[in-house]
Order: C-alpha cells, then structure tokens, then sequence
C-alpha cells in the first residue's frame, strides 16, 4: 500500500516547503498590508511595524543576556505581544516556551524546573503565582508593559528598562518552541520543535486551504498551545495575510470583531466553537468567511451541523499534535469531498496504519497511527526511554488508534483509553458520537470502569441541553451499538472536565464517577 500522503503537498517536493528560520513570515507579507490587528484597541500593525518591532525585542532581550540555544519562558495573555516576543526570542536562535498563565504556583514549579529557562516574561502587572515560583527557583523575572505605537516594554529584574545589545541570528535547525505534552497518562515531556518544523506546517496549512495575502485569521485558541501558534497564527503571517489578536477574547465579541476587520476564517477546537455559537448575536451569518476549522478534539455531528449554518461557511475537520508541529490532516476545502466524522486526508505528512508489531496495514483495518514528514520532531528533550517508545525507524508513534477509509483518515480514540471489555476493544469516541446524536445531550465522554467478570464495563457521562433520562439514553445507544458496547452506566454531570483547549479529561471523569460509585 502506498504511503498515504497528499500528492500537492510532498514535503520534498520542488518550491514547495522549503527549511527557513521562523522570521521569514515578516518577508512574506507587503510591507504596508497589515499583519497584526488588536479589535479591542484599535492598533494595526503592519508587517513592516512588525518586522521593526521584533528587531527592536530580539536586541532589548540580547540586553536582558538571552544567548543563541538558551530558553525564555513566557506567561503572557493572549495578545499582540506574545507573537512579536515569539518572533523577536526565534530571531536570535533561543527557544521560547509559553505557559498557561492559569497555572498555580506548584505548576509553575514544575515547569521551570524542567525548562530551565533564561527567563521568564509575565505581565508587568505582576503574577503572584508565577513570581513566587520563580523565586522559588531561582529564575530571572522580566516585565511585558504593552505599548500604543511601539513594541511592548521590557523590564528587567530591577524594574529598569531593558538595554539594547546587538543579537545573533537564529537559523532553521535551532529550536523555536519547547512545549510539553498533555501528561494526561504519564509525566509530561519536553516536545522541541526546530524552526523549519514550525515553517514546514505552517506552510502545508497554507497551501491545503489556499491561504493568501488578501485572508485574515481570527486567533481565539490560546497562544501557549501549537494550535494557536501555528495554525491560527505562523500559516496567517506566512502566507502574507493578517491576524486578528484580541488582547481579551470574549466569545460574544467575536460576532462583531469578526464582521468590522473582515475574518476570513477561524480554527478552534470543539469547545470553543460552541462558546462562540452559543452567544452569536443577530446580526447574521459572517459575509467574508471563506471556511471554520476544528482540530484538537472530536467534534459532535450536531456541532458540525450548527457550525456550518451559523457561520455560513464550511467546516473543515483536523488533525494534529504538537510533535508533528500541529496538522497532519484536514478535510479539504470546497469543491473537495468532505466525510464529517473523519479528519480529513493527510496533509504535507506520510500517514500510515500499523499493527503493535509496527507492521502496515491496508485501508480499512483500524490500528496505531503513525507518521512521519519534515514538521515532525526528531525526538523528546533528555528522554531517550520516551523517544525510544515513540519512534520505530523514523516513523512516530501517535498513540491514536485510527482506519483509513476511501482515503479518510477516522480516528477512534487513544490506544491507552481504549476499553477492553472481554477481550473485545471498544473505542470510547464512537460511544462518545452516538451519545451525542441524541437531542438531549450536550457534551459526552466514554471511560472503562473496572469489573470483575468483563475486566472492564464501559461508563459514560453526559452533560444535557435539556431533561432526559440515563435509561432513555441506553436506550438510544441500543438502537445504534452492539450490545457490548452499550454503557452500563451514564452519569449526568453539570460540567465535564477538559483541557484549556479542550481536550476531555477522561481520567478525571473516571475518577469522579468511580467515586460516586464507592460512596455508601
């Protein structure tokens, strides 16, 4: 079977994806079209102002002793700042390495310690949580005041102003981001993707949605996540078009920032799309929006649906993760086919399906997806044990179980979630679908629940639109799955717990419900 790959999109293919540093996105644009747009302000940066403004940061955080191959950590709000501190700190070949800014102080802990950081960027207003852990560990602190015409201020450990030095310049196989995994089954680990990484998926992004000087991006996801990073935001700036940068997101405000500055298209994941459609005002349906994309978790039918009438444009279905520098697949745009309920074809990265001795197998048989291609890292940061366990020859284990049908990659959840009820494999995001065809029901997740005579029953929890019973949801799973299949239990949950981009936390819902269960 031939590797499955699109054709337009060969990695190696001539004038098509080629390894530069990261700051080549400030030369991809007209110098007088915009580049960054702050809606709640007013500002409007060219990529000219830009390409100033990040040669002015690249020196002040040379002043700040910020050396080639070393690591600037940065928990800022979304913003206008955080993409010039991003380009200004890859500029001179350090890598940066973005943290929620809702971490507490024991996470902040952590993450220090493991990066090791130069410094650590925070807002100038100060972060209680992030200052202690800094002291804790000895990291040098720096001040980000945002500035009206100019770049944002830096503030050294004295509070004075940064000092100027001239910077070395970053290359294409230095490290621009250092950012973890989830450690949803494990530890976190330190994920370093090289500049042409990043510029090998931002230009595949580019060219699978034919993404030109005349689009405009709408960046809701956060920037210490490489959806937003990459997606929202390097493919945007690549492809010579602009970015909307909201300094505070609010999903209401979306409706008009979206309309005034002309967004042309929006990638989220599931949740926030939700959000987003649950306060769309009256105004109608978006006239500049080419198409939305969801990546980063499984998005519900009913979801789809919505989506693609509510914001009059089609809704294109993707899949990434941060080893492979964000997609790997996307359905494609009109008039290309889209299966709703897939995530697409592969894109700019070989995709193959492989059994657990790692052989391939033909389309229509489900196993461990694998892939390989020039966003892919070449390795976790000090863990040969986890490279190791990720890599055979120089392919990378997903750890997603997955089918390719027709050429559509279908993803049926991680191979660690994977419920194994009596020796049979039941994958928890088709439970999660059927639940969510039901009209009553919100939000889904599907986890095993230990049981003495199966190993393991499937459970299930719900969060609902409206009233409806646990025994009338059974029964609607009934219609639609094999008998082993169907829940034992589902529990209603007043919220279920995600990520902050969304991604549910199965573990935590198990472990909620369980407890349930054992209580007298």
């Amino acid at each position: 079977m031939a590797d499955q790959i699109s054709s337009a999109e060969q990695p190696d293919a001539p004038g098509r994806i080629t390894a530069e540093a990261l700051t080549a996105v400030l030369v991809a644009g007209d110098p007088a079209r915009p580049a960054l747009i702050v809606p709640d302000t007013g500002e409007l940066l060219t990529y000219a102002q830009v390409a100033s403004q990040v040669e002015t940061l690249s020196r002040r955080l040379a002043g700040l002793g910020v050396r080639r191959g070393e690591r600037v950590a940065l928990s800022l709000p979304n913003g206008p700042d955080v993409v010039l501190l991003l380009l200004a700190i890859t500029a001179l070949g350090a890598a940066a390495a973005p943290l929620n800014p809702g971490y507490t102080e024991p996470e902040y802990q952590f993450y220090l310690a493991d990066i090791a950081p130069r410094l650590l960027l925070i807002p100038a207003t100060g972060s209680a949580a992030a200052s202690a852990a800094a002291a804790a560990s000895g990291t040098t602190l720096a001040g980000v005041q945002p500035s009206s015409g100019g770049p944002p201020e830096l503030a050294g450990p004295a509070g004075s102003a940064a000092s100027e030095r001239p910077a070395e310049q970053g290359g294409p196989d230095d490290v621009a981001l250092v950012l973890h995994t989830s450690g949803t089954t494990s530890r976190p680990k330190q994920v370093p993707l090289r500049q042409r990484n990043l510029m090998a998926s931002a230009r595949t992004i580019g060219a699978h949605y034919r993404l030109g000087p005349g689009d405009v991006s709408f960046c809701v996801m956060p920037l210490f996540h490489i959806h937003g990073l990459v997606a929202s935001t390097f493919a945007a700036l690549t492809a010579g078009g602009a970015v909307i940068t909201p300094r505070r997101f609010t999903p209401h405000r979306f409706w008009p920032q979206a309309r005034e500055h002309g967004a042309t298209w929006l990638s989220a994941g599931p949740t926030l799309h939700q959000m987003i459609l649950d306060r769309r005002d009256d105004a109608g349906p978006l006239g500049a929006l080419r198409f939305t994309r969801s990546c980063s978790s499984a998005l519900s039918p009913a979801l789809l649906e919505r989506a693609e009438r509510e914001y009059g444009a089609p809704m294109l279905e993707a899949y990434g993760m941060t080893e492979a520098s964000h997609q790997m697949s996307s359905n494609p745009l009109p008039p290309g086919v889209r299966l709703p309920g897939s995530v697409g074809v592969p894109t700019g990265t070989q995709i193959r399906i492989v059994s657990p001795v790692g052989a391939f197998l033909p389309d229509g048989t489900a196993g461990e997806v694998v892939i390989r291609g020039p966003g892919v890292m070449s390795g976790y940061v000090a863990n040969p044990t986890a490279t190791a366990e990720a890599f055979f020859g120089d392919w990378f284990r997903t750890g997603d179980r997955g089918v390719f049908r027709d050429g559509y990659l279908i993803l049926e959840g991680r191979l660690k979630e994977m419920i194994i009820r009596g020796g049979e494999n039941i994958a928890p995001a088709e439970i999660e679908q059927v639940l969510l065809s039901h009209p009553a029901v919100r939000d889904a997740v599907c986890f095993g629940v230990p049981d003495d005579k199966y190993g393991e029953l499937v459970g299930a929890a719900v969060t609902l639109g409206r009233d409806a019973e646990a025994a009338e949801l059974i029964a609607h799973c009934r219609e639609q799955l094999a008998g082993f299949k169907v829940p034992a239990r589902i529990d209603v949950l007043t919220e279920i717990p995600r990520t902050a981009t969304g991604k549910i936390q199965r573990r935590r819902v198990a472990e909620v419900v369980l407890k349930q269960l054992a209580a007298p």
